[in-house]
């Protein structure tokens, strides 16, 4: 029975990407519409910059704000009134 099962898990996932294949081949296509015109293409440096280092300085910014303007001084958890933690008194 597992092996049937895997065939068919096989079978679906093969014809999934096959299908999306077939439905996006125009979006590969090189033909240019009218009105196109595109830009000058980014540098590595730009993408990096453009698409991880700026991303990585607005986590930082906005952990530091947080961290920085944050007004709670205990960080522990408060133990519950009444409770010692013990195995004795939870049997009282």
């Amino acid at each position: 029975m597992d092996k049937k099962n895997a065939l068919r898990a096989g079978a679906l996932t093969a014809g999934t990407t096959l299908m999306m294949l077939l439905m996006t081949s125009p979006a590969l296509a090189l033909t240019r519409d009218d009105g196109d015109d595109p830009g000058n293409g980014l540098s590595v440096a730009e993408t990096l910059g453009l698409y991880v280092l700026i991303p990585l300085a607005l986590f930082a910014v906005i952990a530091g704000l947080v961290m920085a303007l944050d007004k709670s001084k205990d960080r522990a958890p408060k133990a519950k009134p009444g409770k010692t933690g013990t195995a004795v008194d939870a049997k009282v």
